[in-house]
């Protein structure tokens, strides 16, 4: 029999998280404070973040250490096991190999646990008493809201309000933990009643649910602000995915020649790409690569310069590829990939040349998404079938050229909660949509002037 799953044992859950700011090229430009136009400072951030966090957030060590309590709670569903999609490769007569790490078995069903769990963990030690975010699809919900109970933290989670409407067992999940959940924008805050008064009916956006959270935890002192994907302490704590993967590879003797992520905000691609990032950066040929939707097209079609965070304009300046902060996506049902900009790292990243990116329309990706369904029998979360659609695509052309190719992408979460998204498109409602270039191009237009 070939080896259909690769599985590690507790003991050889990484002890350490890779950041990959130790040998990058070139580092991101700074944050900048919108007001002074000067590089953020700890205290600028520490009204909303502790501490421990912000180390991480600057840090260029190479490796840090992860602490004992997250660790064990890591235990919950770490290691993750790598599937070989040797149906999948049958159905296509292929002669790829094509390896998924698969993040689904998380109590919350994604990849965002690896971070909650320390964020939630260091904001205890800080005192926090409550902690505000947003969500998207509702997979960073989910994730905050368990850290939250296991770890005695209230949990305000401001969700899309597209995706609080179209994924209502998402809300149930989290309520289910005990977090408070709320459709954004809302009444709740100054920034969600500006939307509100400028566009009643907006089906909003990450960057609105960011302000709401930001505006949250800034005017309450025992609140502080968690953020699901973007900034690089997040980007960090993911890289237990690839760093596992490296692992499990290397005991049936494999390495891949690309490695593939859907990318919104930036956290599931750093999670598997980071680690085989170094090696690129040492030499190594390894393509990694970003997917992303035709509808929110951050990389393949955003300008790299700096821009606010969120849509009101209360995070720092970020340098990164972006559509605009007032950018508002249509309401695809991979909610989670439904950002104007991406992580700062990533974004310096594929600048640099070191990370491809591609974009789909959702019906494309669907099509791979059952596809997959119907050979490997997990469904797939809207968003990691994304990157179903580009590691289907690198096998076909394997196929056709006749080659070997071993290819490894990350299956970040599950589709369970997802199921409207497969009932439109098995009834023919799912459309495709490309964000009109004259949209983005107004959306552009309104970037913050940053002194050069």
């Amino acid at each position: 029999m070939k080896e259909r799953k690769i599985v590690l044992s507790e003991r050889d859950i990484p002890r350490q998280w890779y950041n990959i700011m130790a040998d990058m090229p070139n580092l991101p430009r700074p944050p900048l404070n919108p007001r002074t136009m000067k590089p953020v400072g700890p205290d600028d951030l520490s009204a909303i973040f502790p501490m421990s966090l912000i180390e991480q957030e600057v840090s260029t060590q190479r490796w840090i250490d992860i602490p004992e309590e997250v660790l064990e709670l890591y235990t919950l569903w770490r290691p993750s096991p790598l599937f070989r999609a040797l149906r999948l490769e049958e159905a296509l007569k292929t002669p790829a190999r094509i390896y998924y790490k698969y993040e689904g078995v998380s109590p919350a069903g994604s990849h965002k646990t690896n971070t909650s769990i320390p964020q939630a963990y260091y904001n205890k030690k800080a005192g926090i008493r409550r902690i505000a975010t947003e969500t998207g699809a509702g997979q960073w919900g989910s994730a905050l809201s368990l850290a939250g109970k296991l770890l005695g933290i209230e949990i305000t989670v401001y969700m899309v309000r597209v995706s609080y409407e179209q994924k209502p067992y998402r809300r149930i999940a989290m309520e289910t933990w005990g977090a408070n959940v709320y459709p954004s924008p809302s009444n709740r805050t100054e920034s969600g009643k500006k939307i509100l008064s400028e566009n009643p009916d907006s089906p909003g956006s990450l960057g609105i649910a960011i302000s709401e959270a930001v505006e949250d935890a800034a005017t309450h002192k025992d609140t502080n602000y968690a953020l699901g994907s973007v900034l690089n302490h997040v980007l960090l704590h993911q890289t237990v995915i690839g760093l596992e993967a490296k692992k499990q590879l290397s005991i049936i003797n494999e390495y891949p020649d690309v490695v593939i992520a859907c990318c919104g905000g930036g956290s599931n691609l750093g999670g598997i790409g980071f680690p085989f990032l170094y090696d690129r950066i040492n030499g190594r040929n390894v393509r990694v690569v970003a997917v992303e939707p035709v509808s929110c097209p951050t990389l393949t079609k955003g300008q790299f310069r700096y821009d606010f965070g969120d849509t009101v304009g209360l995070t720092p300046l970020l340098m990164m590829y972006t559509l605009g902060h007032d950018f508002v996506p249509p309401g695809i049902h991979a909610g989670g990939l439904r950002y104007h900009g991406d992580a700062p790292l990533v974004c310096q990243l594929y600048h640099d040349g070191l990370i491809e990116a591609i974009a789909y329309g959702q019906t494309s990706v669907f099509d791979a998404a059952i596809q997959f369904a119907r050979t490997e029998g997990i469904i797939p979360a809207p968003e990691s079938a994304h990157a179903i659609r580009a590691a289907i695509d690198e096998a076909l052309k394997a196929k056709e050229e006749g080659k070997e190719k071993v290819i490894l992408f990350n299956l970040s979460g599950h589709g369970y909660f997802d199921l409207q998204a497969y009932a439109d498109y098995l009834s023919g409602k799912l459309m495709d949509y490309e964000y009109p270039e004259e949209k983005i191009k107004e959306a552009l237009s309104r970037l913050p002037e940053v002194p050069a």
